[in-house]
């Protein structure tokens, strides 16, 4: 049995060559989550209604978006644009995006909140069709920001985490 005391340690540049790796992951983590949301809106009886486990549900996807985000906003993109200032235009349209599909996610928890407070008719569709067009506009988000800047990530030169630079904690 090997001894982990004695393991290598990866390097710093190692780990940081791991960031854009570890971006994909994250971001094929939420389109999962995004996923299971779906299936869930599926899965329950077709009505007005919206369960407490879809509104949850719904919540807790829109709060992991909105974390991820921010921590790109926060940490990843500053620490990109200052090694890398020519992706500059590019980090300002993905801080851009962030914006815009914010307030979607803002819709989202207005109709949810609102689901929840009255008995609003076709609560449950009208949900469904703003949950559907947040999953198209991300996907495309998510597939151009990851044409663009994971290489740059990967070459990127931080003592930051993973957690702090996208806002989660990647699956082992």
């Amino acid at each position: 049995m090997p001894d982990s005391h004695n393991a290598p340690h990866p390097s710093e540049h190692d780990r940081a060559s791991a960031f854009g790796t570890q971006l994909v992951a994250v971001h094929d983590e939420l389109r999962d989550h995004l996923a299971r949301l779906l299936a869930a809106f599926d899965a329950h009886e077709s009505g007005d209604e919206l369960t407490a486990s879809l509104r949850t549900h719904c919540l807790a996807f829109c709060t992991v978006l909105t974390r991820h985000h921010a921590s790109e906003d926060d940490v990843a993109f500053p620490a990109l644009a200052s090694q890398v200032p020519a992706l500059a235009p590019v980090l300002d349209e993905l801080a851009h995006d962030h914006g815009l599909i914010a307030h979607l996610v803002g819709g989202i928890e207005h109709r949810v909140a609102t689901a929840a407070t009255e008995d609003e008719p076709d609560a449950r569709a009208r949900l469904r069709s703003e949950v559907d067009g947040l999953a198209s506009v991300l996907e495309s988000h998510l597939h151009w920001e990851e044409r663009r800047i994971v290489e740059a990530l990967d070459a990127l030169d931080t003592g930051v985490s993973v957690a702090a630079m996208f806002g989660w904690e990647p699956r082992d």
